[in-house]
């Protein structure tokens, strides 16, 4: 299989804890239940953008132990290629996640396995034959180093890439500030959330998206959960293709596009960035939705993804997509 997209990254364990509250400093919480989820930033979007209909290939690197053998199984009737993902004797990636009862909650990563990733020089090829890549900031600076020189290179194509976390807890793990420089000149879609972005651009949802716009990106997408998302488009947009009507604000630098989300029963937060990317990815890079069209799929993909417990616990398919566009327009 050639996969039209390839996403570099993790592929983890996630343990959610169901606590009573999310603990402030020095405070504590109880926790009812515990379970485990699959779960990766990486794997997260693989996952969406194959249930989307697009093929997808994953590249990561886990642990040889029982993590590991975990992650391994979860991935055996994975709807995505898992045959770049490796295995070395360091400790898996994994998550450990509180959940309270409205769906927010707080993660903390472990392991160092997504840490010693590499690119090979046999994995560009792979990279080359796909139609977007994909990567986390999360990946090691010498991964985005690496696909930074290639993504430069004539007949490569286009790349994803997501902030997707704040620049302290990247430090030492992920994406370096001045290789997250370099992606906001070379990525076609530059993705990031409200924290990401005020750690990165000292401001976050529309103000970000402006920002961005002046520093010269492609394309971005600045999300503020329930505050919706903010996309930076080359060209001025106020209507999409159904008729929904944007707030679009051309400049010099192209289009802030508004994009409001959905209101539905959250169940769990996590992965629904994942989800909004995935759908970015099929409706906006891949796909002939203009901005606010593909912006408004993306939040129905996020919206659903918060009705289920865990990241890739029911991923949206296009067909749920389309319905659930289809019941808010009446």
């Amino acid at each position: 299989m050639t996969p039209t997209v390839v996403t570099i990254g993790a592929a983890t364990v996630d343990r959610h804890y169901a606590v009573s509250n999310l603990p402030a400093p020095d405070g504590g919480a109880y926790a009812p239940a515990v379970t485990d989820h699959p779960g990766g930033v990486a794997a997260n979007v693989a996952s969406g953008v194959s249930h989307l209909g697009r093929q997808a290939g994953l590249l990561t690197r886990l642990g040889d132990g029982d993590l590991g053998e975990t992650v391994r199984e979860g991935l055996t009737d994975a709807s995505f290629d898992t045959s770049r993902v490796r295995v070395g004797p360091d400790t898996t990636t994994h998550c450990v996640i509180l959940r309270a009862d409205d769906g927010t909650r707080s993660i903390v990563t472990a392991g160092d396995s997504v840490r010693e990733m590499r690119l090979r020089p046999a994995d560009r090829p792979y990279l080359a034959a796909a139609q977007v890549v994909f990567v986390t900031a999360y990946a090691p600076d010498r991964v985005h180093r690496t696909l930074l020189e290639w993504a430069s290179e004539p007949g490569f194509p286009p790349v994803v890439f997501d902030l997707s976390g704040p620049l302290l807890e990247l430090d030492g793990r992920g994406a370096r500030p001045a290789s997250i420089d370099r992606w906001v000149e070379t990525a076609e879609l530059f993705v990031t959330g409200r924290v990401a972005a005020e750690s990165y651009l000292g401001c976050a949802s529309r103000a970000a998206a402006a920002e961005l716009r002046e520093r010269g990106v492609r394309r971005a997408a600045v999300t503020d959960g329930e505050a919706g998302a903010t996309l930076v488009t080359r060209g001025k947009t106020e209507t999409s293709g159904d008729g929904t009507e944007t707030n679009g604000d051309g400049g010099a630098g192209g289009a802030l596009v508004d994009v409001p989300a959905f209101d539905v029963d959250v169940v769990d937060e996590t992965g629904a960035g994942d989800a909004s990317v995935a759908g970015l990815i099929d409706a906006w890079l891949l796909g002939d939705r203009d901005p606010a069209a593909a912006g408004r799929f993306a939040a129905a993909t996020a919206a659903l993804a918060c009705t289920t417990v865990g990241a890739r616990g029911d991923p949206p398919t296009i067909e749920r997509v389309e319905q659930f566009l289809d019941r808010r327009r009446e």
